[in-house]
């Protein structure tokens, strides 16, 4: 049911079949809207615009230097959904989702210093998403969206890829900077094969924001204390390798609910937790 709530949300935002036809980018109203997911402004089928890119064009504009628009969508996102927004809402998490259904000789489910490579997403979010647009500027005082330019590789997928095999033009404009793009996006898709979402975990600045108000938003994971044995079925199922009844609202819960559906105990449950119709004693 996920798979089919993402397609449908994926097919939604890119469902300007006309770009894909003319190898041109949309460029229509409601392109000034911000989706809740990474999906690129560049992609021909984009009707909204990506929450990061739109925020490094406004840090590196020369007449703002913060949009309160953005960073209040992404507030509201956040606070209403936290990461479901990942799990559900973003399509470049469905294309990693269908990567790592890739048949494989060996998963792996985490990687040597796994803790800390978790914390690189908020290193691209502080140094390549805020900290570079904004200081480092040129002449004329304009930044450069330097995580979408040089790093993303949603962009590369969804909208360099696409825009060169159908436009022309685009194609006698590739350089070294689409040769670099191309191979990030070859090393993610490689690696989703074989680890679950890495992109997620480590690269994405987007999940490293909604990450933070995972602990407060209205939908989030609940264990109920009364029912819960730790029996650690719920990590087992993790692909993201999270204690739940540990720890229900990690900062990289997606809210996929595998571990929901693996509890024998049926301990763990959404927003609100109910045992015998009064609240039952949950752990936030």
């Amino acid at each position: 049911m996920r798979l089919v709530v993402q397609a449908c949300f994926a097919a939604l935002s890119n469902g300007y079949i006309k770009g894909f036809v003319q190898g041109k980018i949309f460029r229509g109203p409601s392109k000034y809207v911000c989706v809740p997911g990474m999906n690129c402004y560049s992609c021909p089928g984009a009707l909204g615009s990506c929450p990061i890119g739109s925020l490094q064009a406004t840090l590196g504009a020369r007449e703002y230097k913060i949009s309160m628009y953005v960073v209040g969508l992404m507030v509201v996102f956040g606070t209403v959904l936290g990461r479901t927004v990942c799990g559900f809402l973003c399509p470049f998490g469905l294309v990693q989702d269908l990567l790592f259904k890739i048949p494989f000789i060996k998963k792996i489910r985490r990687l040597p210093g796994e803790k800390g490579l978790r914390w690189l997403r908020f290193v691209f979010l502080g140094v390549f998403v805020i900290l570079l647009p904004l200081f480092v500027v040129d002449i004329t005082g304009l930044g450069e969206p330097w995580f979408c330019k040089y790093i993303c590789p949603v962009g590369t997928l969804e909208g360099g890829i696409p825009l060169v095999l159908l436009n022309e033009a685009m194609r006698g404009a590739i350089g070294f900077l689409f040769k670099w793009k191309s191979v990030i996006l070859a090393v993610t898709v490689l690696s989703s094969i074989i680890i679950y979402r890495p992109f997620c975990r480590y690269i994405c600045p987007l999940g490293a924001v909604y990450g933070i108000f995972n602990k407060i938003s209205i939908l989030r994971m609940r264990v109920d204390l009364d029912l819960c044995t730790k029996c650690g079925s719920c990590q087992k199922v993790c692909k993201l390798d999270i204690p739940v009844w540990k720890n229900p609202d990690s900062m990289d819960c997606i809210r996929c609910g595998d571990c929901k559906h693996a509890c024998p105990h049926n301990a763990i449950s959404g927003p609100i937790s109910f045992k015998n119709g009064k609240p039952a004693r949950v752990e936030n």
